[in-house]
């Protein structure tokens, strides 16, 4: 006959970390809605943990004279940021909130919201929509911005052993297969005042890399601006890494 022994065990219950608790970031004070009156801006948010410096939830609450009341929701990020500035220009602030991702790309996230009226409302970002890049004969590399435009076209001779060595060239600068550059989307956003009467726009980075994300080739900078609910672009430049 098997004895059967029941052992009972206390399980001593481990403290966990504490819970991290939402907190304000930073107040502002502006007028978002157009009233003439200043509304309290707290930028709020949840770090990951206790000893995090990433939040994984971030969100501003606004509030007005008149007490009421508006909450936008951005989620994650490192070191958050709001700007008010008048983007679309109605002559009323618009909200820009910008926040790094942490990544190795130096990449931000970005919203832009109108509190007009008191009816919150996003603006979309501007893109760039036809930007095209390849490797070409003898060491060079075009850069296609628009459809019509003129290629920009750079010379990668100095790089021209790491080249080889991937086989994207014969040590002749033939090109032994087709390839195209990285393109990374829009790492940045820098509101810029374009003139007095006309207010101000955007003005936005974009990187250019070759065969890897560290090949950097240089950065694509376009400066945009708002009218008749869409972004134009009014110049765009190419600078080159030097």
């Amino acid at each position: 006959m098997a004895l059967i022994i029941s052992v009972s065990i206390n399980h001593t219950a481990i403290a966990s970390e504490k819970e991290p608790e939402a907190f304000i970031i930073e107040t502002y004070e502006s007028d978002v809605t157009g009233d003439g009156v200043d509304e309290t801006i707290e930028l709020k948010g949840i770090l990951f943990s206790e000893s995090a410096s990433y939040y994984r939830e971030i969100w501003a609450e606004i509030t007005s004279k008149h007490d009421e009341h508006w909450k936008i929701t951005y989620g994650g990020g490192y070191e958050p940021v709001l700007q008010f500035v008048d983007l679309n220009h109605d002559q009323i602030n618009d909200i820009f909130y910008q926040s790094p991702t942490g990544g190795s790309g130096g990449l931000y996230t970005y919203q832009l919201n109108t509190l007009a009226n008191e009816k919150l409302t996003d603006i979309p970002l501007p893109e760039q929509r036809y930007i095209k890049g390849s490797f070409q004969e003898n060491f060079n590399v075009t850069i296609q911005i628009t459809p019509e435009g003129k290629p920009i076209v750079v010379d990668v001779k100095d790089r021209a052993d790491d080249y080889i060595r991937l086989g994207i060239y014969d040590t002749e600068g033939n090109l032994l297969k087709p390839k195209s550059v990285m393109i990374d989307p829009i790492a940045f956003y820098d509101p810029v005042l374009i003139s007095k009467s006309k207010g101000y726009g955007l003005k936005s980075y974009q990187q250019i890399s070759g065969a890897y994300h560290a090949d950097q080739l240089g950065t694509i900078e376009t400066l945009w601006y708002y009218e008749d609910n869409e972004w134009i672009i009014l110049k765009t430049d190419w600078v080159p890494t030097t």
